[in-house]
């Protein structure tokens, strides 16, 4: 009986078991079947995308970038093709190791090392990166010998960008660097992120930047298929790139040249507008420095060069740079009297050589020139007679009257990284500083501002701004780099419209007063010597500039102070008289009296532009060495000077 209990008591057990053991087998089944039911219906479309990715591989093609011209079609930025060894750091194992293995194939030099290590720290690890750009046929061949050793490194065909004419025009132009990080993240929160599939450099100043979308041109794509091993098999099917779009500047690149070398090793600016329309003519900053360092990633001696340097090469002064105008600043503060009914013209102020205010002395010419009318105080450029003038107006006045001109306001050039400058005023103060006592604006603080110091800071561009606006009689026209647009496709050309000029409502009457004593200050006052003899009328203001602020009392002298101590050399003017057709504004930093230095830059230049005249070599050196007044030599015409290039791909 126990016997019988014990065989069914096994049997339910056993029955127990297979139903377990079935029921674990159909749950097994259910999940093959629900997991076949999610790929098969509900991811197919997914999957079969990826699977047919497994076999072909999207390619993005990079466009070839637009070129840079000038207005006479001089080639200022262009494109070559070289060959680039690079490494993908993700796929190599030891990275020292591998380029020191390369260096014994091709040449690599501690900058490469360096440079590699600096893209390494702004680049993702799969990121293809050069050890080495511009191969020689000869390296090429040997590493395509050996390549079998070097897993993760490869040598890849690229267009590069060069600069023909190196320093010319640096600041202007820019350079393109290869994309940071931070501008990674950047496009990648853009709508441009797709076009910059594949781009490895982006314009990083200048026109380079500023016009990045023209230059850069639209992404093409390949589509390939692949192997299992990820090599092409063949071509599909492709979408070619459109090449980035031709810019073409208002910029004359010989007489940018030009003024460069009469800078020679001098600081400064210099910048030459179309009074007309506001066409940038010349942009020019000193010193400069050569934009082919930067298009493979400058290496480590260059850049402290340029970047300790106390001269300041990367700084461009024409946009950047903000200095008191000096004397410049005088025709416009007789402009500002005349339009405010503030003083005649007329009136006559008597120069005994000084001005005493607030129980302060500021000083004139030595020995005063006694009565002075607007018309003389602008041609012997009497302080003492725009020091009263001043105080007249007061700040706020003389700061209403200026702002429509351009000073201390944004120009909107067609250029990045302009600077605003100072143009002062009681509110200006108030906001400027912290200090209750600082906020206030004191009578004796307008005083200088008459004469273009005190709180007066100005960029040269500004400066030109508001030199062209009065040359045309009171219209302000936005300065722009930017003339034309060439389509590479169909080699359709586009001028840029600019906006309509903005018409200050100046009386004519009161314009002729300011012209007609600039036309002396050239025939007959400050700027005499320098003008001699010119095949046309022009009309100037000189002008000199504190470089640092003296205690009262204290006699200037040159000579016992530190080059970077001196005074500004500033000049302002536009020519013919009657009928203006270029209008420039320029600092020589640290350079003195404005007719030795600015001045006689600016006779070159008008010269350049109106007679068609380019310097003789020993008038450039003459000037170059701030002795120079009017030109010396025999000048060549301008059509016979080449503009050489002086960088070969």
């Amino acid at each position: 009986m126990t016997e019988v209990r014990n065989v069914e008591a096994d049997a339910w057990q056993f029955r127990l078991r297979v139903f377990a053991m079935g029921l674990l087998v159909l749950l097994a089944f259910g999940l093959i079947a629900a997991r076949l039911y999610v790929l098969q219906v509900v991811r197919y479309e997914g999957l079969a995308h990826q699977a047919e990715s497994n076999r072909t591989a999207v390619v993005p093609i990079v466009p070839n970038r637009g070129l840079i011209l000038d207005r006479n079609g001089v080639v200022l930025a262009t494109n070559y093709s070289a060959y680039t060894l690079e490494i993908t750091p993700s796929r190599v194992a030891d990275l020292e190791a591998t380029i020191d293995e390369l260096a014994a194939i091709v040449d690599i030099q501690p900058r490469d090392r360096r440079r590699f290590k600096r893209l390494q720290a702004d680049s993702r690890s799969f990121d293809s990166l050069p050890i080495r750009t511009r191969l020689s046929d000869d390296e090429v061949a040997r590493f395509a010998a050996q390549r079998w050793r070097f897993p993760g490194v490869d040598i890849k065909a690229r267009l590069f960008r060069t600069y023909p004419l190196g320093e010319v025009a640096s600041h202007a132009i820019g350079y393109i660097g290869r994309i940071n990080q931070r501008e990674k993240e950047r496009i990648e929160d853009s709508e441009e992120a797709a076009n910059y599939r594949g781009t490895d450099y982006i314009g990083k100043l200048g026109v380079e930047q500023s016009f990045e979308s023209t230059l850069h041109g639209q992404t093409g794509v390949e589509r390939l298929e692949t192997s299992a091993g990820g090599r092409a098999v063949r071509r599909l099917d492709s979408q070619p790139a459109t090449p980035g779009n031709t810019v073409m500047l208002s910029l004359d690149i010989k007489l940018q040249k030009l003024v460069e070398d009469l800078f020679g090793e001098r600081r400064g600016a210099l910048v030459a507008l179309d009074p007309r329309n506001g066409e940038v003519l010349a942009l020019v900053s000193k010193p400069t420095f050569d934009p082919n360092l930067f298009v493979e990633g400058i290496d480590q001696e260059n850049w402290q060069a340029l970047n300790e340097s106390i001269n300041k090469p990367l700084l461009n002064r024409a946009l950047r740079g903000a200095y008191p105008p000096g004397s410049t600043y005088k025709p416009f503060m007789a402009l500002a009297a005349l339009e405010t009914g503030k003083r005649a013209a007329n009136v006559v102020v008597n120069d005994p050589g000084y001005f005493n205010y607030g129980g302060r002395s500021f000083r004139s010419h030595e020995g005063g020139l006694g009565g002075v009318d607007m018309h003389r105080a602008i041609q012997y450029s009497s302080n003492t007679y725009f020091y009263s003038l001043a105080v007249e107006m007061g700040v706020d006045l003389i700061h209403d009257f200026m702002a429509p001109l351009g000073f201390g306001q944004i120009t909107g050039i067609d250029l990045g990284g302009e600077v605003r400058g100072v143009l002062p005023s009681t509110e200006w103060k108030r906001n400027a500083y912290k200090r209750p006592e600082a906020k206030r604006w004191y009578p004796g603080e307008t005083v200088s501002l008459g004469i273009g110091q005190g709180y007066n800071n100005f960029t040269m561009l500004q400066l030109a701004v508001a030199e062209a606006t009065l040359a045309n009689g009171g219209t302000r026209h936005r300065p722009h780099l930017i003339k034309a647009v060439k389509d590479q496709v169909t080699g359709e050309v586009t001028q840029v419209e600019q906006p309509p000029g903005v018409n200050l409502g100046y009386k004519p009457r009161h314009v002729e007063i300011i012209r007609r004593a600039l036309q002396a200050v050239n025939e007959a006052g400050t700027g005499r010597r320098v003008f001699a003899g010119a095949p046309y009328t022009s009309a100037g203001k000189t002008g000199t500039a504190q470089a640092v602020a003296w205690a009262q009392g204290t006699r200037y002298n040159a000579k016992l102070l530190a080059e970077h101590q001196r005074d500004h050399s500033l000049y302002a003017a536009f020519a013919p008289v009657d009928d203006p057709r270029i209008a420039v504004a320029v600092i020589v930093e640290n350079a003195g009296f404005g007719a030795a230095a600015a001045a006689p830059i600016t006779r070159r230049v008008f010269d350049y532009w109106l007679a068609g005249l380019y310097p003789s070599e020993e008038d450039i050196a003459a000037v170059a060495r701030g002795q120079a007044a009017a030109p010396i030599g025999t000048p060549r015409r301008v059509e016979d000077v080449p503009v050489v290039p002086t960088v070969a791909p």
